[in-house]
């Protein structure tokens, strides 16, 4: 049986919130991925993953999420997750995505960096 997992976009003119909702594999990272580009294609540069109802991330969302980050920073933008859980942020951070994005506690510190 898959995994369900789906991906809610709220967009304001410059920047847009990504919600996500289940397991955050290769499924789950792709439909992130593809949301996240279409945005970054009709120029919206700042962007927010909200991962509140993710509670985990395998080696392959991290691999798409990397991806998706390198696709930001190329094209001079900039991506903040928030509402991680414990796990998820401590994986980032020994993963290096810390490096090139921002952890917020919730969507309102992620909100003020984005537009800092």
């Amino acid at each position: 049986m898959a995994e369900k997992f789906e991906v809610t976009v709220h967009r304001e003119p410059s920047y847009a919130v990504i919600y996500t909702d289940g397991y955050i594999n290769n499924v789950g990272g792709e439909k992130i991925a593809e949301e996240c580009y279409k945005l970054l294609d009709q120029g919206i540069k700042r962007l927010i993953l909200n991962l509140a109802k993710s509670p985990i991330v395998n080696s392959v969302g991290i691999a798409v999420l990397i991806e998706l980050i390198e696709r930001v920073r190329e094209d001079g933008e900039k991506i903040v997750f928030c509402n991680c859980t414990p796990v998820i942020a401590k994986t980032f951070k020994i993963m290096g995505l810390t490096q090139y994005a921002e952890i917020q506690s919730d969507e309102q510190n992620a909100l003020a960096a984005i537009t800092a």
